[in-house]
């Protein structure tokens, strides 16, 4: 197919409004320690991580803070795998699954380096009870179907898969064929890296958008796919932009974002959201490797606890 965006599944106004997953609803986080080797990229780091001076120490602290305010704060129950010093990027636990409802879909990372994060991640999706798909080695390969879930928006209704040079169609095609009941639907990441670096849920029917002219040009192609009107938070820096929403145990709302410090034009833009309890949280270093705050974690909603 020729075109650079285009909707891959689509169901029945009425099917899709019966299956509606009110977006938020978490109750466990599953995150990976920042290992000695956080900084160093795996193979090739191409220029999200070449020449990149971070801070190790402080990358742990915000990793700190981030776990506290999900569990202390928002009341998930709190999964940390092991850091592993073998995997310098097996913090980006974001990258390496898809989760929604009952199914964990496993993904396929651009980089053959990082493929091998997958297992510890399996491991915990199996022992939540979870239905764990995954991509095929047939499916991968050069030029095989690449998926990274920091590249996938869901929004409660809908997917919205951003091909970039780590996720491509192929690697849409598969999310779209495991989460059949919703809608999946690509286009082309016009600004930043991934496309959760340019956008984010902020709110059940909520999306956080960098005001930045590439985003702005990803947004107006989303606006053309869907079916539904969702209300667009704009920021003006690009790296506020990609938030955590929870609507914790307590049935609050709650939103993670970067603090004043690291973006000191965007706060006021979330204090216009009625009744949140606004929670930033620094991400300064590992944003300096071109992740974000949603980068750090996977988001599940379990009736049960396994743990």
């Amino acid at each position: 197919m020729n075109k650079s965006f285009f909707r891959i599944f689509q169901i029945s106004s009425s099917f899709f409004m019966a299956n509606m997953c009110p977006y938020g609803r978490f109750t466990h986080a599953v995150v990976r320690g920042i290992p000695e080797s956080f900084g160093k990229p795996a193979g090739d780091g191409g220029k999200e991580n070449g020449e990149v001076s971070v801070d190790l120490a402080k990358a742990q602290r915000q990793f700190g803070c981030l776990t506290g305010a999900l569990r202390q704060k928002v009341g998930l129950q709190l999964i940390e795998i092991p850091a592993d010093g073998e995997l310098p990027e097996s913090w980006r636990i974001e990258d390496v699954a898809v989760i929604q409802g009952d199914t964990a879909l496993i993904t396929r990372p651009f980089k053959q380096q990082r493929r091998s994060e997958v297992e510890a991640v399996r491991r915990v999706m199996s022992e939540l009870n979870l239905t764990v798909v995954e991509m095929g080695a047939e499916q991968g390969g050069s030029g095989g179907a690449t998926l990274e879930g920091s590249d996938v928006l869901f929004t409660g209704r809908e997917f919205f898969v951003g091909i970039s040079s780590h996720t491509n169609h192929s690697g849409a095609e598969v999310l779209a064929d495991t989460f059949r009941d919703f809608a999946v639907s690509t286009v082309p990441v016009c600004g930043g890296s991934r496309l959760k670096n340019i956008c984010s849920m902020g709110g059940p029917d909520t999306i956080v958008f960098s005001s930045t002219e590439g985003a702005k040009k990803t947004l107006r192609m989303m606006e053309q796919l869907t079916d539904h009107h969702y209300e667009v938070l704009s920021v003006p820096e690009e790296s506020a932009a990609n938030c955590i929403y929870v609507r914790g145990p307590s049935k609050k709302d709650f939103l993670l974002h970067r603090p004043v410090e690291e973006c000191p034009d965007s706060v006021s833009a979330f204090q216009k959201l009625p009744d949140y309890s606004l929670l930033p949280t620094a991400c300064s270093e590992a944003s300096k490797l071109g992740a974000s705050l949603s980068s750090l974690c996977l988001l599940i909603n379990r009736k049960h606890t396994y743990f």
